[in-house]
């Protein structure tokens, strides 16, 4: 269970429109994270299920999975009474689902700097991450471009300013400019520096992980005895085989009682079989045995059931997002998720478009509704997704973050408190008369409806006076008011010194490298 159920502090805002609308928006979505009291949606029944799990164990049991280049997950396998032959194991049917519902939690706190911003990770709660891995960064007034770390810090400050995201997340975009193997003290550091929210640490090498660790120590006042702090994303390399980089990260990260999010990384066809069935029972084994894996190293360690389950076309290989497909497969999952007893974490708003268009906005929507109805817990690329994932853009970020205030008054379901019920209005209205001037409406007419930040509702003759803006560009003047009336949170000036001199001493210690 949470320990804290906070809020977030509302952020500065700017003026004229743009600043207006963002004081409403932060008025009406403050939550830390979404409450749901949605029923999740369920699209399989009992035997389907059951079905889909036997063919998972099938699966674990006969062909196996490949724990590559790491000994010494092999002797835990050994020990825990798997078959291990030569990298295979071979796992003894319901092995790694007792390993997991004996040992990992249900749910966990994800602790952030500030403890208004702590996270329940599972249960009914939603958390809602930012875009992560994007090499390249995109807006409308420099285009498309390499990443640097300037746009990966603007985008940390825009992600702390925009309410419905809940989460800083990890690598929100890459920062080419900084070498591979020193980029990611700047990237934690600027989570960290920029935001208070949760962070997400890096999981490209196992040092990395240990250095992401040791800079949310100083950040958090010098120890952080058994808090989770860091939920970090653990991929697959599906089909059935686990590498010994994320092995190794995932290692680090149970060792030290912080989260990892155990995800397949499936585009059906390519890593997975096409069918929706035959992609579940891969991604529930794979997820399985990784779970598993971070209970023999650390009993109790939080781990989060993930997958990312996407479509390609049959004619061209090329990555499809948006389709029924891949909705159903969230749908699936999430329920299966349940079944073991552990969070979920799917989903996101994906397009394969490169510009924030109507493919965009209706790629994005056919995953964040499934998303939210499936009753996903952890949902990371929720904001700023483009391009297939290989492009992070301004514009669709806050554009994305409108709509994620949007699923959190969906989310929380219909009203049946007293207000909610209206009674008062039928019993003071006259028959005929409209509601507008009911003392009920006046007492909720600042509440009563969600209210979008960026969609235009005028007159056509207003919207081509104020320039005939389309959303796109409406979200790029957006961003910048946000950039200009960004504050920094505060930050212990001790903490701040002792991280940047620890991430000086990393960086002195080594050579730059490529890879």
């Amino acid at each position: 269970m949470s320990d804290t159920s906070g809020r977030t502090s509302r952020r500065r805002s700017g003026g004229g429109r743009a600043g207006r609308q963002a004081k409403r928006a932060a008025a009406t979505v403050a939550d830390a994270y979404l409450t749901r009291t949605l029923p999740p949606v369920n699209v399989l029944d009992e035997a389907g299920l059951a079905q889909i799990e036997e063919n998972a164990e099938t699966i674990l049991s006969e062909i196996g999975i490949a724990f590559q280049e790491t000994p010494a997950a092999l002797e835990l396998w050994k020990a825990a009474g798997a078959q291990v032959e030569g990298e295979l194991v071979k796992f003894p049917r319901g092995l790694c689902r007792q390993i997991v519902q004996e040992n990992a939690p249900e749910s966990f706190t994800q602790h952030a700097r500030n403890p208004q911003r702590n996270v329940l990770i599972g249960e009914n709660a939603t958390v809602f991450a930012p875009n992560y891995g994007s090499p390249f960064a995109t807006d409308l007034d420099r285009g498309r471009r390499y990443a640097s770390l300037d746009d990966f810090e603007n985008a940390v400050k825009l992600i702390y300013s925009i309410p419905a995201l809940h989460h800083s997340g990890g690598t929100v975009c890459e920062p080419v400019d900084v070498a591979v193997n020193k980029r990611h003290l700047d990237m934690v550091y600027a989570h960290l520096k920029y935001s208070d929210k949760p962070l997400m640490g890096s999981v490209t090498a196992p040092e990395r992980a240990e250095d992401s660790v040791e800079l949310c120590r100083i950040a958090f006042g010098g120890d952080l005895g058994d808090r989770t702090v860091l939920t970090s994303l653990i991929n697959a390399s599906s089909p059935l085989r686990w590498d010994a980089t994320m092995l190794g990260a995932a290692t680090v990260y149970a060792e030290h009682n912080q989260a990892s999010i155990i995800s397949p990384f499936i585009l059906a066809g390519a890593m997975s079989p096409v069918t929706v069935a035959g992609l579940a029972a891969q991604a529930l084994a794979e997820a399985l045995s990784g779970m598993a894996y971070c209970q023999l190293v650390r009993p109790g360690s939080p781990v989060i059931f993930g997958t990312f389950a996407a479509s390609m076309s049959m004619a061209t290989g090329a990555p499809t997002f948006g389709t029924p497909e891949a909705g159903l497969a969230i749908y699936v999952m999430a329920e299966l998720a349940r079944r073991v007893g552990v969070p979920f974490r799917s989903g996101g708003q994906f397009t394969a478009s490169k510009y924030p268009d109507a493919q965009a906005a209706y790629e994005s929507a056919h995953t964040l509704l499934p998303t939210v109805q499936a009753g996903t817990n952890f949902v990371l690329h929720a904001a700023g997704w483009l391009e297939g994932g290989l492009a992070l853009s301004f514009e669709k970020l806050v554009l994305d973050g409108d709509q994620l205030a949007a699923m959190s008054v969906y989310g929380k379901g219909v009203d049946l408190s007293e207000n909610g019920q209206a009674m008062e209005a039928f019993l003071t209205n006259t028959h005929g008369d409209h509601f507008l001037g009911n003392g009920h409406t006046l007492k909720n007419f600042e509440t009563a409806f969600w209210r979008s930040t960026l969609a235009d509702n005028n007159s056509f003759e207003q919207w081509h006076d104020e320039g005939g803006k389309t959303s796109a560009q409406r979200a790029n003047e957006q961003w910048k008011q946000m950039l200009s009336d960004y504050t920094q949170p505060e930050l212990d000036d001790d903490a701040d010194a002792e991280m940047k001199a620890f991430i000086e001493r990393r960086k002195s210690s080594m050579p730059d490298e490529i890879g």
